[in-house]
């Protein structure tokens, strides 16, 4: 089931109500989630490859403690923070301060930046343990059947 950005997500605590959330698709709704996103967000930072190692490790120490937890939504959160971080990195990796598009709309010439293109494989390798780990996606399926 797609995510439901209908939602009240000002008065919505995901912990307390897991059975609202959605997975819906990659990112959806990555800076909606709380108490997730004010958890996950301080620690989101890619400026630089040891600035994105110390986030990515962070940020999957997390994910295990949700997983200790029982809280997929924690873990799916986690995960899409740690894809974030790829593919945010990996945009500004492409263009000059992350600029895909041009003002007419027009995509910008790839001016590929080594640092960033090294700060988004560091997130690309948390996020792959974590979107093929059994038990999330034994959660994931689970939580998909009985809620959506």
């Amino acid at each position: 089931m797609a995510f439901d950005y209908d939602l009240d997500f000002d008065n919505i605590n995901f912990r307390e109500q897991p059975e609202l959330y959605r997975v819906g698709r990659g990112e959806q709704g990555v800076l909606m989630v709380e108490p997730y996103k004010g958890e996950i967000l301080p620690h989101w930072r890619f400026k630089t490859p040891d600035i994105a190692q110390e986030s990515s490790d962070k940020i999957y120490q997390m994910y295990l403690d949700y997983k200790d937890a029982d809280d997929f939504v924690g873990m799916d959160m986690a995960r899409k923070f740690l894809q974030m971080g790829y593919t945010r990195s990996r945009r500004y990796a492409n263009y000059k301060g992350g600029k895909k598009y041009d003002k007419d709309g027009e995509v910008n010439e790839r001016d590929i930046d080594e640092e960033k293109a090294k700060s988004a494989s560091i997130f690309e390798g948390k996020w792959i343990i974590v979107r093929e780990d059994e038990d999330y996606l034994k959660l994931k399926k689970a939580h998909q059947k009985k809620y959506g």
